[in-house]
């Protein structure tokens, strides 16, 4: 099996399901050996030691090593890494001699010089590409998005490996000029056995919501609450319809959750649920949830809407990023991300209104999930392309 050192902005410990958290921790199960190097303090905001974290994430602690590299900035976007990190990243990789790096790039300046330093090094470089895309993206019209892309590009060029999520980024990227030698498409996965539909007998944690949300038919937005997400054009939706028996409850945290919390209350049939760290508690909301709707102007390939799916909850996404491509041909209902308001006021009464329709819908995303998004054909794929890089031998058992 192979040595691999994962480099990414988020910590394995921040407590989020990020695709690197899954991603790492699956292919550890396969008995690969991981190192992270991350921007993160070990343990932030779980109250737990280094080592306990590690134990938490690998099974056993000490047998993963993890470098967490100085910075001076680091916010949702972006990193703006210490002046001494780059050198602590190449002392890292030289102590830690992995076969491979693979990077999920994180807005920082140290993206463009890691090509340098594995060549340097002798290293393959593989790069996570993930940031958010539009539509007006794929026609390269003016935006921060296609800047984003643009300024990435000749970089990426550079790396061995470029994964992106969807054909719809890697067509991006082709037209700003990375070979199509250097792009592989390998969309996010999860595990359908943990995001399932509910099963008899029903989790403590399901029995505890359909208590309370007794006589109530939930639909459901999970996810950050910022500017990008839309969730203000599904807010005003909601509340021009107001469905009759009918609840939208809206996981998450961000930015502009307290504005909007101001406007759309209760008298809205509206719950602010909040934060949610425990899985199953997530698992039980998407598996009570009739529908679950998505209204980003902006994605790379959602995590949560996969999770929807793969839970058999009906879902209605709009065609930001890779999220139409995954709903298309029935697997779910496919908004444009102009005009979200006035589409989800026609569409809510109807999802309301045909509870036979939901079911299907639910029936569909989860097919799809199973047929094209798990995560151990995540896995399979990126052990694919490892195996095209790393000598002969190094990942085999």
């Amino acid at each position: 099996m192979a040595h691999i050192a994962w480099l990414g902005k988020k910590s394995p410990f921040c407590g989020n399901v990020t695709y690197g958290l899954s991603t790492t921790a699956a292919l550890k199960q396969r008995g690969h050996e991981i190192s992270f190097i991350h921007f993160d303090t070990p343990a932030a905001g779980l109250g737990k030691s280094p080592e306990e974290a590690v134990a938490t994430l690998t099974g056993g602690a000490g047998d993963n090593p993890e470098v967490t590299l100085p910075y001076l900035v680091k916010s949702q976007v972006y990193t703006i890494p210490s002046p001494g990190a780059q050198r602590e990243l190449r002392e890292s990789l030289e102590r830690l001699q992995p076969d491979l790096v693979h990077a999920s790039l994180t807005l920082s300046p140290l993206d463009f010089r890691l090509p340098d330093l594995c060549q340097q090094l002798g290293l393959p470089l593989v790069a996570t590409f993930h940031p958010p895309f539009d539509a007006a993206l794929r026609n390269l019209s003016s935006g921060t998005q296609q800047l984003t892309y643009q300024l990435y590009a000749p970089s990426l060029a550079r790396y061995d490996r470029v994964v992106v999520f969807s054909d719809l980024q890697a067509d991006v990227l082709l037209r700003l000029g990375v070979p199509a030698n250097r792009l592989a498409v390998i969309p996010n996965g999860v595990d359908p056995e943990q995001w399932a539909p509910s099963t008899m007998p029903e989790s403590a944690d399901l029995l505890e919501l359909r208590q309370r949300f007794a006589g109530q038919r939930v639909f459901l937005y999970m996810g950050r609450i910022a500017t990008e997400k839309n969730v203000e054009a599904l807010l005003r939706a909601w509340r021009l319809v107001q469905p009759e028996g009918c609840t939208l409850v809206i996981v998450g945290d961000g930015p502009v959750r307290q504005s909007l919390m101001q406007n759309f209350g209760p008298e809205c049939r509206v719950h602010w649920w909040g934060h949610e760290p425990d899985q199953a508690k997530r698992v039980a909301l998407l598996q009570l949830a009739e529908v679950f709707l998505l209204p980003s102007l902006v994605e790379g390939l959602s995590l949560a809407l996969l999770e929807a799916m793969a839970s058999g909850t009906a879902c209605v996404a709009t065609d930001a990023g890779a999220d139409g491509e995954v709903l298309e041909g029935g697997a779910g209902i496919v908004i444009s991300t102009q005009g979200v308001t006035t589409q989800l006021r026609t569409l809510l009464p109807v999802l309301r209104d045909q509870p036979v329709l939901t079911a299907e819908l639910g029936r569909r995303a989860r097919a799809r999930a199973l047929e094209r998004y798990t995560l151990s054909r995540n896995i399979d794929q990126l052990e694919q392309l490892y195996a095209e890089l790393v000598p002969e031998g190094s990942l085999a058992a």
